[in-house]
């Protein structure tokens, strides 16, 4: 699967706001307001997972393998990566 621009620029984002919260750490910053923006990150994270597990769900039906065989188990991948979620 390729990665496509969306999924990079949110990637930058997240590390981005992991940057943030290190800074935020140095500076002993409050405990809550550390906690809110690691929730957006890891929100984000979740966000890009459930991006790139359609994507390759999509790929699948949109891009069949010509063996049947192996078509089975490229779906069977792809729910594999669904239930890691």
């Amino acid at each position: 699967m390729k990665c496509d621009e969306k999924i990079m620029n949110r990637l930058k984002r997240a590390e981005g706001q992991m940057r943030g919260i290190q800074k935020m750490m140095s500076e002993e910053q409050e405990c809550e307001a550390i906690l809110t923006q690691l929730s957006a990150v890891r929100s984000s994270i979740d966000s890009i997972m459930g991006i790139m597990a359609s994507e390759n769900i999509r790929d699948c039906f949109e891009n069949p393998a010509a063996d049947p065989t192996i078509q089975e188990e490229k779906i069977k991948k792809a729910m594999k990566m669904i239930q890691k979620l």
